[in-house]
């Protein structure tokens, strides 16, 4: 891979995205020693090291991250550039990179996609689905959807999902056999299935209200998982309740496999929001993306 600063410094931020030589290799189409030497090159001319390389892994020193936050951008975007000056007129291409959390899979991010790849069939959607907290700038994102409340205030946010509810829900199985809690207190008389928090690892304890009153609920059972779908799958088969966001157990509401308990104690959020930094750096892609969520979001309502 012949060396140009802007070469290897497109190189480099892939690295920097992937931490991975290997995955930014395949990415790029080129051999991981070839784009290896191109970051080293790079590392001479700037004259410090940008990664820190063991057998095992691959992470940013100081100056590498500095180096991501503030040429990722500019750089995405003038890659940006050239793929459009290649498109037919009046034709978005491009790729729009998200961080999304699992939860809203299939409530909001699917009836999106859906949407915008029937209408815009020339942009590639990178979809990461990841729980923590993302720095989408230092990571090259264009946006992502999170709680509002877990957004910096100098991002633009724009509502995906109203506001909705954090249920209780067990099957009518498990609720004949054990009885129908009424106050949060009950909850650590019942098996539960819990939920292992992807960003700690720790044990996630159940968050009910009512009114000013609030209760963070340490409950056991016999499952701690990750998987929305096999902590559904076991609530159905009446081993333990569960905690869900509740439009993504809504159809088993509807088929009565689960019903909720505790209602007048359930958790509200404000909803979702798709956030990104700056007006100014949207590119065609994702302002035709923003166009599609905000259009999906509206016939929702």
């Amino acid at each position: 891979m012949a060396f140009t600063p802007l070469n290897a410094l497109s190189a480099f931020l892939v690295v920097g995205r992937r931490l991975s030589f290997a995955a930014a290799a395949h990415q790029l189409g080129v051999s991981p020693s070839a784009l290896s030497q191109s970051v080293r090159q790079l590392e001479a001319r700037v004259g410090v090291p940008l990664l820190t390389r063991t057998t095992r892994s691959v992470a940013l020193t100081d100056a590498g991250q500095r180096l991501m936050e503030r040429a990722g951008p500019s750089v995405e975007l003038a890659l940006e550039a050239l793929r459009t000056v290649t498109a037919s007129a009046g034709e978005v291409t491009g790729r729009v990179r998200l961080s999304v959390p699992r939860v809203v899979l299939a409530p909001i991010i699917t009836p999106i996609l859906l949407r915008f790849a029937e209408r815009y069939p020339q942009v590639e959607v990178e979809l990461r689905v990841e729980d923590g907290f993302v720095d989408i700038v230092a990571e090259g994102l264009d946006a992502g959807i999170r709680p509002s409340e877990t957004i910096a205030r100098d991002m633009v946010q724009v509502r995906v999902m109203k506001k909705h509810r954090f249920v209780v829900a067990g099957a009518p199985s498990y609720l004949k056999r054990k009885g129908v809690p009424q106050r949060p207190e009950d909850l650590l008389e019942h098996d539960c299935l819990n939920i292992i928090q992807p960003s700690t690892g720790s044990r996630y304890a159940w968050e009910l209200e009512r009114g000013k009153k609030q209760w963070r609920i340490p409950v056991r059972g016999p499952l701690l998982c990750t998987d929305e779908q096999t902590l559904i799958a076991m609530a159905e088969a009446g081993i333990a309740l569960m905690y869900a966001f509740e439009p993504t157990i809504e159809p088993h509401l509807k088929r009565g496999t689960l019903r909720r308990v505790l209602e007048p104690y359930a958790a509200q959020v404000d909803g979702f929001f798709l956030y990104f930094p700056s007006r100014a750096q949207v590119s065609p892609a994702f302002r035709a993306f923003l166009d599609v969520a905000r259009e999906v979001t509206a016939s929702a309502r």
